[in-house]
Parts: structure tokens; sequence; C-alpha cells
């Protein structure tokens, strides 16, 4: 089981994870020329992608979609909430799937657990990634920790996690106050602390690799996320990978 970022952050998202011949990519937030161009990087064509699966409907997820699944024959996997946001689009794919959020449910080789999350979209949902044996927990895009996240997201072989501000550079810095309400609240995203906070109430174990994802690139930087991620695990911050938005990161493999 292995895993890769083509890009993290409020430009455009998407990760992809492959067990053997199965490889579902995680939001497709770019338009269909970067996203040949990102999967490249990783030796990868849309013709060996086997799904694509939604968490929301925010652009920067789900922004490419829609074109990039007709074009290339791949089949969607969403929210109810999710889909009716852009009915139309999505009633015309010929292969479009529902997810209910506490029911797993498997794409080829990998199983996948959906789990709610507070953040400012109709029905949002984030993912834990599994082969049989190995755990692959995502996280991003929600405004706060909840006792089922922390349940689902213990045990994980490896986690991405995000760590969109740190607090003191977004009430500094120059965004609008209801935009900064808005990041910092309930549904809108995790800082460094809250991530660190989360992660402290983790088993982990098993964790062979941590990246912070979602960076925001007005109110945090690398270091910061690192500093405060490694704090939690008492390791070096280099340990503590990083999802940029221009790279995201390379393949990652789970033994």
């Amino acid at each position: 089981m292995r895993f890769a970022s083509l890009g993290s952050g409020s430009q455009g998202n998407a990760l992809v994870v492959e067990v053997k011949q199965t490889r579902v990519m995680l939001d497709c937030g770019f338009g269909i020329n970067e996203m040949v161009s990102r999967l490249s990087r990783l030796e990868l064509t849309p013709q060996q992608l086997s799904a694509i699966v939604v968490t929301h409907e925010h652009s920067d997820h789900i922004g490419g979609v829609v074109k990039f699944a007709r074009k290339f024959n791949l089949p969607v996997w969403l929210t109810f909430g999710t889909a009716s946001v852009f009915e139309d689009e999505f009633s015309s794919l010929p292969q479009l799937f529902h997810i209910v959020a506490h029911q797993r449910f498997s794409i080829g080789d990998i199983e996948l657990e959906p789990f709610p999350v507070p953040h400012d979209a109709r029905e949002p949902a984030q993912f834990v990634f599994g082969d049989g044996a190995k755990r692959l927990g995502v996280l991003t895009d929600t405004g706060s920790s909840t006792s089922h996240i922390e349940s689902v997201l213990s045990c994980c072989d490896a986690l991405v996690l995000e760590c969109n501000y740190d607090l003191e550079m977004l009430k500094n810095g120059s965004y609008p106050v209801p935009v900064k309400q808005r990041i910092s609240g309930r549904f809108g995203h995790l800082s460094n602390d809250e991530a660190a906070n989360l992660l402290a109430n983790l088993d982990c174990r098993r964790l062979q690799h941590l990246i912070a994802a979602h960076l925001s690139q007005n109110n945090n930087t690398p270091e910061l996320a690192r500093s405060a991620l490694s704090r939690v695990l008492n390791c070096e911050p280099e340990w503590v990978g990083v999802a940029d938005q221009q790279n995201g990161f390379t393949w990652h493999e789970i033994s």
C-alpha cells in the first residue's frame, strides 16, 4: 500500500492511494491538463486510476471531477449531500455511487471507511483507506475534532493531517475579519495547535508516516506545522512530511 499527493491547498487538492492494481484518487481540484501533468510526476496516467472519491463540494476539491471523470470514464463516489450541490452535472456521469457516511465500502483492493467532519459544506466526509492489514487516515477540511474522528484515526499506519494555519499569523494577517472567523471557526479548518491536540489524542504506536496537509500559503509555514506535530510525537521536525500546493508529496510506502 502506498500513497502520494498531487497538490494540497486552497488552489487544488488530489491524493492517490494504491493497493496492488487499484488506484483511488481522493478529490480532483485541478483541470484536466494539470491533472495529467501532475499524475505523470508519479509515473501514472489517468487510465491507470480506478475511481475518484470526493470529500466535499468546495471547488479546490471537486472543481475538476466531472470533466476528468467524463473524459477518462472513471466512476465517482461521493455523499448524497455533496452530489446534491451539483445534481445536474453529476447525474450525467455514467458511473456515480453514493456514500453513506458511516458505512464502509470497497473499490477493488481498497477498503474505504468514511467519517463525517465539521466543515461548512453540505455533507463532508473524510476517509481511512485500508488493504486488510494497513490503514491510511486522511483528515483535511475540518474545523474541529470530535471523539468519533479520533476513534476512527487511532491506530493508523500513516496519517495525512490538516495543519491549515498558525493562529497568530491568521490574526495578524490581511484577511477580512469574516474570513478569519470562518477559517478559525468550528466549521472551518484546523490550526497547527488544533491538529497537534488531535494527534495527541490518537493511538500513534503504529504510525510510520505523518504528513501535514492543506497548509495556507498566507497564514502558515511548513516549519510551524512540523514543529507543532513533532512536539506531540517527540520526534525530529524533519520526520514530519508536508504536502505543498505545487508538488504535493511523492510516493510513501506503508510496510
